[in-house]
């Protein structure tokens, strides 16, 4: 339980510049949203913990987890911006990146000033961020990925959390953080130190499903599929079978990106029907790991994505399109089917512009059995806070942490303010952690509203989205926006099937979650790029068997090396 005590603003006489009430649904595609989500109000009755001119209270919190700095202290960051974020900020006029609601709260309640080094977009944030890590100009606290964590570690730049995060992190945010299990953590571990705290990411939300042109199948006569058969049986209908009725061959089965493991529009989900897990490491038969990309199954599955080229149902210059390109010729009404996570319901929507008698669906992804298959779920999280050697106040990363979380997610929160609204206001802050399972938490919420009549058990996030799906089943203005949301989170939706996926054990996570080994960060990306360029070269027609001449280099390369590495982690993970 948080203790907190509220001070009257009002009865101190202090004014607060008036800060605008933002919310956030989530962003998978900003392009294609326009969300109309709860707009912020008062609760009436309740304890009012905004810091703004329009509250009268500033929560102080009696435990370490929160407690403020006096004086304040600063903690230096760098950022990256873009240019969605640029737009964000625009939409609040006197709010910056480095003053900003976030900003304002954290210094506000925990004595905390944020200050940015400096700021990019892009490529040059990605350039000037690896020469300040190559030369250790690093801020109090930088965000780095796994193999920057471990290359600072090893050249003695950043800080042991261990002591600090057991001693400071909330209960909230031990419980958040460990809902991926140890994986994170583990990654972040480098010879028994903590040294980064994990931006954990959902690989739970990796999972991804078979989304159709329902109407595409009812004007052909056919039924969803139940195995990779029917699959490619649809693929060939609906590239041959004038499926659009337009009198054109014009069609194809299959959308894919030049992005082989792309989350919508991508192959990973199509070759777990054949068992075939091409990017992450998997047990094999005797409990040793192996990499999922150079077993034979994935051969199986890329003699059939070439049959599907050779045979127009995949786009013939699906090597030189990206997911942009590859969403346009979606929304153009050219392409009935793609595999992808459950946001793929809002790239689906692009068709309805033209065409608002486009229906889609999301259903299982099926085997060549028929047996239910497993779904790859790779390891996601990928940012690490990493504090700089030296800092003086290494707890305070995990305290933003606790507060992000806290005024999101816990006894405290003001979610309608902090997180969700029609813009991600989430993202002005320089933390961004979230609970990994709150989708599938929402889904089940809107599920037992709907079995039970009950509406009081939808939580923030959950009433946000009823309300969208409430529009668009009533057809009220800017329904459309609602389509999505109905088809992710509808009873027959995305999650019904994520539901499902784990209740039958489905889920096949990633099961290599540690630090990059000395192998990975050398020899990774000269093998990431030889898969890629062999399996393109393959769905475009080179012979079979060259997947046999990858298999060998990919071993001389350093694969062999890394396996050896990547099993000691594994036997050393087992034996704890």
């Amino acid at each position: 339980m948080i203790q907190l005590v509220a001070i009257n603003i009002c009865e101190m006489g202090l004014e607060l510049l008036r800060e605008p009430i933002i919310n956030k649904a989530k962003l998978l595609l900003t392009a294609l949203l326009s969300v109309q989500i709860l707009s912020a109000c008062s609760q009436s009755g309740s304890t009012n913990n905004q810091i703004s001119d329009e509250t009268e209270h500033v929560v102080v919190y009696q435990d370490i987890a929160l407690s403020k700095y006096n004086p304040p202290i600063d903690v230096t960051f760098v950022r990256e911006t873009s240019d969605s974020l640029d737009n964000l900020i625009s939409q609040f006029p006197g709010q910056t990146l480095e003053d900003n609601s976030w900003s304002n709260l954290y210094e506000q309640v925990l004595g905390i000033k944020i200050k940015y080094d400096w700021i990019a977009k892009g490529d040059l944030y990605r350039q000037k961020l690896g020469v300040a890590l190559a030369s250790g100009n690093i801020p109090d606290v930088v965000r780095v990925n796994a193999q920057q964590l471990r290359l600072l570690s090893n050249a003695g730049l950043i800080q042991d959390l261990s002591k600090v995060y057991e001693k400071y992190a909330s209960q909230l945010t031990k419980n958040i953080l460990s809902q991926e299990g140890t994986g994170p953590f583990d990654t972040a571990t480098i010879d028994g130190k903590l040294m980064g705290i994990p931006e954990t990411n959902s690989s739970i939300e990796g999972a991804q499903f078979i989304w159709i042109r329902t109407d595409w199948l009812d004007q052909l006569g056919m039924k969803p599929p139940k195995t990779i058969g029917d699959v490619l049986v649809i693929s060939k209908a609906f590239t041959e079978k004038d499926p659009d009725q337009n009198g054109s061959n014009d069609t194809l089965g299959l959308a894919v990106t030049k992005h082989l493991w792309d989350p919508v529009m991508g192959l990973s989900a199509f070759m777990a029907g054949y068992d075939a897990f091409p990017n992450i490491w998997i047990k094999d038969n005797s409990g040793k790991l192996v990499f999922g990309g150079i077993q034979p199954e994935v051969k199986t599955a890329l003699k059939a994505l070439q049959d599907m080229y050779r045979k127009g149902q995949i786009d013939s210059e699906f090597g030189l399109k990206d997911g942009v390109k590859v969403e346009k010729q979606v929304a153009a009404g050219k392409i009935g089917m793609l595999y992808g996570e459950q946001w793929g319901s809002f790239l689906a929507q692009s068709s309805r512009a033209d065409n608002p008698n486009s229906e889609w669906q999301a259903f299982p992804i099926v085997s060549v059995t028929g047996e239910a298959p497993k779904v790859p779920l790779r390891f996601s999280t990928s940012q690490y806070l990493a504090v700089r050697k030296g800092y003086s106040h290494p707890e305070a990363i995990v305290k933003l942490f606790n507060l992000h979380l806290e005024k999101n997610w816990g006894e405290t929160a003001e979610y309608e303010t902090y997180y969700s609204s029609p813009f991600p206001v989430w993202q002005l802050s320089p933390v961004t952690p979230y609970p990994a399972r709150k989708n599938l938490e929402a889904f089940r919420q809107l599920e037992e509203a709907r079995r039970t009549g009950d509406t009081s058990v939808l939580k923030d996030e959950a009433r946000s989205i009823q309300k969208n799906i409430d529009n668009y089943l009533a057809g009220n203005v800017n329904k459309e926006s609602g389509w999505g949301w109905e088809r992710t989170y509808g009873p027959s939706g995305a999650f019904a099937i994520l539901d499902q996926y784990e209740k039958n054990n489905q889920l096949l996570y990633e099961n290599f979650v540690g630090a990059p080994t000395e192998t990975m960060i050398e020899k990774q990306a000269i093998l990431d790029n030889l898969q890629h360029e062999t399996f393109v070269n393959i769905i475009l027609g080179r012979p079979i068997d060259e997947f046999d001449q990858f298999v060998e280099e990919w071993h001389k390369l350093g694969g062999e090396k890394m396996t050896t590495e990547v099993n000691q982690w594994f036997a050393g993970r087992d034996s704890k």
